[in-house]
Formats: structure tokens, sequence, C-alpha cells
């Protein structure tokens, strides 16, 4: 009797264990070559991502691409549907994707006709994520390294005059986060502090435009400091560069209260800006 039970039990798990067995069988295929069509041609798979790519299916695109480099490893195909996966996913707005799919590009293949591509993309994908002043500027910093690498690197290509307005929007950028927070260390009477602010803004970034408002601070911080070298430079320099501007107004008012007057007594300040608005 208990043989013949052991038996039924045997049938029956192989009954009900038989779909399971089968289910787990076809699930293991998945992500293997076993899973994909067979191996097409490398020009058709591509020609099918760009026209996934034209009529707005990213996804589609970016698995046609990716195909392309795992049927078709190291081929010319691969190399160029590497680029293309990576718009693909700045399109898509996989920025992150987008970025490492450029590095590996880039790493691979850094003297390639595409490389100037990729490593457009990888800036756009960065400057795609600049946030506002407020915010953490890391996307924005990125996002000038890529661009300033096109333009040493690649200063004949079609990508390097975007390249260079995207360089002085980021350096912009970048200053105005250094006048958000030096302003609030100027407000909370934290002097120190908001000079070095205005000074980075200053001998960093002198050619954008927060360079004007920044030397007016300047002169207000380092009045609060007592340091009435440093605020007469600040205020000459402002004046010498600015000469009708209101802040260099307000900077000789905040001089002749104290009975002083714009005086360029040299250093950093007086070098950084004037050669950088000559």
């Amino acid at each position: 009797m208990r043989s013949r039970r052991l038996r039924m039990a045997a049938v029956w798990v192989a009954i009900i264990g038989g779909p399971v067995l089968l289910s787990a069988c076809q699930h293991s295929v998945e992500g293997t070559a076993a899973a994909y069509e067979d191996e097409q041609p490398a020009g058709s798979l591509y020609n099918r991502g760009l026209g996934y790519m034209n009529a707005g299916k990213y996804g589609d695109a970016i698995k046609s691409f990716n195909e392309v480099d795992r049927q078709h490893p190291y081929t010319e195909w691969a190399r160029k549907s590497m680029v293309m996966s990576a718009f693909a996913s700045y399109r898509s707005g996989d920025f992150d994707t987008a970025v490492q799919a450029c590095n590996r590009y880039l790493t691979l293949y850094p003297g390639s006709s595409e490389a100037a591509y990729a490593q457009y993309i990888l800036g756009q994908s960065y400057f795609a994520q600049v946030k506002d002043v407020t915010r953490d500027q890391a996307a924005t910093r990125r996002a000038l390294a890529a661009m300033e690498e096109i333009t040493v690197r690649y200063p004949d290509s079609e990508y390097a005059a975007d390249a260079r307005k995207k360089v002085i929007a980021t350096r912009d950028q970048l200053a105005g986060k250094e006048m958000q927070v030096g302003r609030y260390y100027l407000e909370r009477r934290e002097y120190v502090a908001a000079v070095n602010r205005f000074d980075s803004v200053v001998t960093e970034y002198p050619e954008t435009r927060h360079v004007e408002e920044a030397l007016e601070r300047l002169v207000e911080a380092n009045l609060a400091l007592g340091l009435v070298r440093e605020a007469q430079t600040a205020a000459a320099v402002l004046g010498h560069n600015f000469p009708n501007s209101q802040w260099y107004k307000d900077a000789y008012q905040l001089l002749q209260k104290k009975g002083i007057s714009p005086q360029d007594n040299g250093g950093a300040i007086s070098e950084a800006a004037i050669v950088g608005t000559s």
C-alpha cells in the first residue's frame, strides 16, 4: 500500500511539476542568444534602429542598435550603433545611460570619426540636467568640462560652435551660483565668506554678466571688514570697466560716505577684472 501511495505521489509531482519545470526552462533562455532572432545583417539592424528613431520610438531604437553591437561586435556598424544608442538614450531623457554609453565609446574609440559626436552627446546629457542656481551645480561643472573638451580636441567639428555657447552659458551659471551664495553670506554679515565668493566670480568668471555686481558687493563686504584698500580697488576696477553702471554709482557713494574714493591698488581683483572685460 505504501509503495502504491509513493508511486501515486510521484505521478502527481510529475503532473504538477511538469509545467513548473517547463516554465523554468522557458524563463532560463531570456537574455541568452536563444531569446533573440537569428543573426541579421548589421546594416539591416542599424537601419531599423534609424527607422525607430525617426518614428520617435527610442526604446525600440536602442534595442536595435544594441543588437548590432551584440551580433556584430567590434565592427564599424557596431561602433556607429554605440553612438546612436547613446543619442537615442539622450533623446528619451535617460541621461545617465547616455553618459555611460558615451564614456564607453570614447574609451574604446577616442580617435574615431564619431568621437566628437559622442563627446557632444555627453555634454548635452549633462547640460540637460543643469538646475537653477539655488540647487547643486555638479551637472553644470560636468557639462562645462565636456563642452570645453570639444572646443579643445575638436575645434573644427560641427559641434564646436554650439559647444562654445554652452561653455559661456555654464560658466555664467556657475558664477550665478557663487553670487547666490555670496549674497546669502553678506546678508548674514559673514563678510569673509562673502568676499571669498565674490572674489571667485571676479577672478574665475570675469567675462560673465555677474562680475559687475560682484565688484560692488566686494566694496560693501570689504568696507564692512575695514579693508579700505581692497574696497577702493574693487570700486576702481568697477568704474574702469563699467563707468555708467548703477553698481558703480552705488559703490562710489559707499566710499564717499567713508571719505575715500576709488583707487586701484593692484592685486588679483584688478588684474582679473580688467583683463577679463577688456
